[in-house]
């Protein structure tokens, strides 16, 4: 078997996680950037859905389990350190819970460069 048809062991690391981008897949738009542990890439392997690992609440999310904006994984890639993912994905609604497509919907300078697309205050209850 040739290095390219082998599995690959993704380093997690000292902490555990290793950041995973998600970009859509048929646009190549970048969504948004969470962490991953073992179990939320496992989850996402067997379901075909984006789960992250939550650094905050420390504990495992399903994306769209709360707002419905849910990504489906058509891929994951590994970078070449093998310590950072990528999950090309379809995307429904916003993917970021301030209710734009993307996270990366303003400049350094605060300028608003992306689409605003469902409110916050009616997805969410708190």
């Amino acid at each position: 078997m040739s290095e390219t048809d082998a599995a690959i062991d993704v380093d997690f690391g000292d902490s555990g996680l290793v950041p995973a981008v998600a970009q859509d897949a048929e646009t190549g738009e970048v969504l948004m950037l969470a962490y991953v542990n073992s179990e939320a890439l496992a989850r996402t392997r067997e379901t075909g859905e984006a789960h992250y690992y939550s650094r905050s609440r420390d504990e495992l999310w399903r994306k769209g389990s709360s707002s419905g904006h849910t990504q489906r994984v058509g891929e994951v890639r590994v970078d070449c350190d093998a310590d950072a993912l990528l999950y090309l994905v379809d995307q429904t609604g916003g993917a970021c819970h301030t209710g734009h497509r993307s996270c990366f919907h303003r400049t350094l300078d605060g300028d608003s460069v992306g689409e605003r697309v469902f409110d916050p205050a009616e997805v969410y209850e708190d």
